[in-house]
């Protein structure tokens, strides 16, 4: 049944992604509140109430719950027990059970796999020896990812040949890990799909990502894709969308390899630093496309979409008391400013995004870059 304004969403989590899928349902006309363990989260100013708990806290699941209509997530590290309370209150999409899953590495890597979903070769590792007998198998190349918690690059580490097994897996803090085989990639890209109750499903147009540091660093859509891969990406999106039975939307991470075959890396079950473009590209963004998802409304159109790119923001940009020259790079046409509102900046953490429309993904892109360097 359809949710509809001025009933209040809630959102676990209250960071930029938060604020954004807030923002997006303010215009809506609905209320949002959001839980967070930072009363001064970048969501703050933009909702009705922020439940100060961790993401770990029942207690604070069930009261954000009692408040709303249906709960929704910007993080997936939301704790089983604290899905389960605001279960008990109202509608959690994505569901508990898809949270779960995604929350383990090893364990999402063995659903894609039952799923007849191609990935890359990996091995679950629990012991130095173990990561030892995983460079004889799958060879010297690896990267070594924690199963449990880490974004951005956090909790993994590159193992290449000559490497320690020893040192590398003390470096991760002998937490057990998934180990996953060096790939020689063409490209990495990424499909958003979003679905709601009713079944009624949309796939926003593929990015292409580019990352630094094992960060994304800039993004660029509709991405300049084989029309080949394009339609594999978009089945492999609605395969696993309905698979799930997804209630929200589901950000798909991929790589396209240099012999042309297309695996599926990781699966996100919430907005995607790579579909920020589509504030601009999209007659729908992804923020609003989650919204309607979560409340059961008629899915946005996401065609046709214009060439649209961003480029991140680090903290680096105001180390040692430096303000960025924001005025020069609003001075790019085309390009829009988004920053999230977040205090205490520091390097590589993200503060906000540029984002830059053109005639082409190329223009796009060049845009974004050419404001980005004027900071």
């Amino acid at each position: 049944m359809a949710i509809l304004p001025p009933a209040t969403i809630g959102i676990l989590g209250g960071g930029q992604l938060g604020r954004m899928t807030a923002l997006a349902a303010r215009s809506l006309g609905f209320g949002v509140q959001v839980l967070d363990p930072n009363p001064d989260c970048a969501a703050r100013p933009v909702v009705d109430r922020v439940v100060v708990a961790a993401f770990s806290d029942p207690d604070g699941a069930a009261e954000l719950a009692r408040g709303c209509d249906v709960i929704t997530i910007e993080i997936e590290q939301i704790a089983p027990a604290a899905l389960e309370a605001a279960q008990r209150h109202a509608p959690v999409r994505p569901s508990a059970s898809i949270l779960r899953m995604v929350q383990d590495r090893a364990r999402q890597k063995a659903w894609l796999a039952s799923e007849g979903v191609p990935i890359g070769a990996y091995a679950v590792v629990e012991s130095a020896e173990a990561l030892a007998d995983a460079t004889r198998t799958l060879g010297a190349s690896l990267f070594i990812k924690a199963c449990e918690g880490g974004y951005d690059g956090r909790s993994q580490i590159r193992v290449g040949s000559g490497d320690d097994a020893a040192s590398a897996f003390e470096a991760l803090g002998r937490r057990r890990a998934v180990a996953e085989q060096g790939l020689s990639l063409a490209m990495e890209l990424s499909v958003l799909v979003a679905r709601r109750a009713s079944g009624e499903t949309r796939v926003f147009p593929l990015a292409v990502n580019h990352h630094e540091r094992q960060v994304l660093s800039w993004s660029v859509m509709p991405g300049d894709v084989p029309p080949e891969i394009v339609g594999e990406a978009e089945r492999l999106a609605l395969h696993i969308a309905h698979a799930l039975q997804l209630e929200g939307i589901l950000a798909i991470e991929m790589f396209l390899l240099q012999d042309g075959r297309l695996l599926v890396n990781e699966l996100a079950p919430r907005p995607h630093n790579s579909f920020h473009a589509t504030e601009l590209a999209c007659p729908t963004s992804q923020f609003e496309q989650l919204v309607r998802a979560v409340c059961d409304l008629p899915l946005g159109a996401v065609e046709p979409a214009r060439p649209a790119a961003i480029v991140n923001l680090f903290g680096d940009l105001w180390a040692n008391g430096n303000t960025p020259h924001l005025e020069r790079a609003l001075g790019v046409s085309g390009t829009r400013l988004f920053l999230y509102g977040k205090g205490g900046a520091r390097p590589g953490r993200k503060m906000g995004h540029l984002a830059a429309i053109g005639a082409s993904p190329q223009e796009a892109l060049e845009r974004a870059q050419r404001a980005a360097a004027l900071l």
